[in-house]
């Protein structure tokens, strides 16, 4: 990483930096970090870890991940120096056709969800790198489950906005609004359904969620209500390891998952921003701020066009992540003026969590785990207390698109962990935010390799999204083009960003834009480093 850092900013952080020596947890929620290390002190690997804080979050912070979700993840093996990819994203049920939804796909409820594959995702990382079995790493979860936990303010909110969804399904609000009332800050919640399920899981596994009472539980709920997930789609599941995507910027190693993830986006306006010298450009200027947006927008369009099911559609065209692309694709760029359309290159020419954890081997975990929007279906499969993912909504009904609908494909993922590797280092980086993931990290990396910032200052600096027409996820997609930017970006700034055309909205103090978690392995040091976002729960330990 860059060699000296910007000390006035690093002065102003809100919070410190977390250091340890033996291991690293950061993750969305203070109770969700402990449950990770409290697997790490009982000599559990990071991958043990990770299960911990995923399933402690699907208790937590039961809005954003869980059993009812997707999850990615990398995972760095220290003993060999290589990295792995872990995709576990359920596909679209089999009977869901284009036919099926040629009135549209609902936002929420039953018929919104897709396959889930976190749990699977689990035993995988457990089977592949973890020393504890299942039972363990889902003690903490469990326990927080049936004894309960206190309401944060954050997660009362949220249970307030999204009260009218809850509302609709009587298992839902059932665990989610007792007695018909919002659950105030500090108040005691408690999900035995839930609980009963992790206690089922622990013992019989992968095999109770997919082909056995869990699974079954969830398919009649579902069919019952009008769904389409039911016991051959999750029977039919399993999650796998694959390849990651990776590209070298300034000296460093990124990884990010392949498709269907669009962490391939990150790297690419990596490629796109190596083409050009930090040193003419000075952190959070309106010049700075317009050459990332312009960048973000040319990397998207190119996912818009090329991004679908690898089993489907194809891998990933390699030219994407080429240096010579990447040059092409810069030229597009005037540095005075926002470009209001974008098409996509060719070779010629929510809501959602993150969490990483460090072992004291040095392995690292980076996880971004997701079921789609706040309370995803909203819908809570019958018994179980697992709230299912509305992952459906990112599919797009047109025939000869690369995410087009079909049954048993894997849905395009905005879900997008990173990680980095230098001579002596590795550093796992995610954040929530739907198409914002890959927006918010490009700001943090930059600020960190490039400018040399500390990561929780990196973290805390002020931060843009950009929205762009045909752009997002969600389909139909939206038609917004806008730039939004937090309220302590500089008038400046905000001033030359509107001169170049930009449709500026200026947010709150901190957004909220994202919240980004990152852990840092520094081997020459025997230092472990982490930091955690002040826009959301999120809490970093170390030990």
């Amino acid at each position: 990483m860059a060699s000296q850092p910007v000390r006035i900013f690093a002065e102003q952080a809100g919070r410190p930096v977390v250091m340890g020596r033996r291991g690293a947890v950061s993750s969305g929620h203070p109770l969700a970090s402990l449950a990770g290390l409290e697997i790490l002190q009982r000599g559990g690997s990071a991958a043990d870890a990770a299960v911990a804080v995923a399933a402690a979050l699907n208790v937590v912070e039961p809005h954003m991940s869980g059993l009812g979700g997707d999850l990615f993840a990398l995972v760095y093996e220290a003993s060999t120096g290589r990295v792995y990819a872990v995709n576990g994203t359920g596909p679209a049920p089999r009977t869901a056709t284009l036919d099926r939804f040629a009135q549209g796909i609902p936002e929420r409820g039953p018929l919104s969800a897709s396959v889930p594959g976190a749990l699977s995702g689990w035993i995988v990382m457990l089977e592949r790198w973890g020393r504890l079995d299942l039972a363990s790493v889902l003690g903490p979860a469990i326990r927080l489950a049936a004894e309960g936990f206190p309401v944060s303010h954050n997660l009362s909110a949220y249970l307030q906005a999204y009260r009218p969804l809850l509302s609709q399904f009587d298992t839902s609000a059932r665990i989610f609004l007792p007695g018909g009332e919002v659950p105030r800050p500090g108040q005691v919640l408690i999900q035995r359904d839930l609980a009963r399920t992790f206690e089922l899981l622990a013992r019989d596994g992968h095999e109770a969620f997919y082909r056995g009472p869990v699974g079954r539980e969830i398919a009649r709920a579902c069919t019952a209500t009008g769904g389409l997930l039911d016991e051959g789609s999750l029977i039919a599941f399993r999650a796998e390891v694959v390849e990651p995507l990776s590209v070298s910027y300034r000296g460093y190693q990124v990884f990010a998952p392949p498709p269907n993830s669009s962490a391939h986006v990150l790297l690419q306006e990596l490629l796109m921003f190596s083409c050009f010298e930090p040193a003419h450009y000075r952190p959070l200027t309106a010049e700075l701020i317009h050459l990332m947006v312009e960048i973000k927008k040319l990397a998207f369009a190119d996912r818009e066009a090329y991004n679908g099911d690898p089993r489907f559609a194809g891998p990933l065209p390699e030219f994407l992540l080429s240096p010579q692309y990447a040059h092409r694709r810069v030229a597009l760029i005037d540095p005075e003026r926002a470009r209001a359309e974008v098409m996509a290159g060719t070779e010629q020419d929510g809501d959602t969590t993150y969490f990483a954890v460090a072992d004291r081997e040095g392995n690292v975990v980076s996880v971004t785990a997701s079921i789609n929007m706040a309370f995803g279906s909203g819908f809570v499969a019958g018994s179980t207390g697992i709230l299912l993912n509305n992952r459906m909504t990112y599919w797009h009904l047109d025939l000869g698109h690369p995410n087009a609908l079909e049954p048993g494909k894997r849905v395009r993922h905005t879900i997008s962990p990173a990680l980095v590797l230098g001579d002596e280092w590795a550093l796992a980086i995610g954040t929530p935010g739907s198409d914002g993931q890959v927006q918010t990290l490009f700001q943090v990396l930059v600020h960190v390799l490039d400018y040399g910032f500390p990561l929780q200052p990196a973290i805390e600096l002020p931060r843009w999204r950009s929205f762009a027409r045909g752009h997002e996820s969600n389909w139909p997609h939206g038609e917004r083009d806008e730039l939004q930017v937090e309220g302590r970006m500089p008038n400046q700034t905000i001033e030359g960003l509107q001169a170049r055309g930009h449709r500026v909205v200026r947010l709150g103090k901190w957004g909220p834009i994202g919240s980004c978690q990152a852990v840092l392995v520094d081997r020459a040091a025997g230092v472990f480093q982490a930091a955690a976002d002040p826009r959301s729960d999120a809490y970093a330990l170390a030990w």
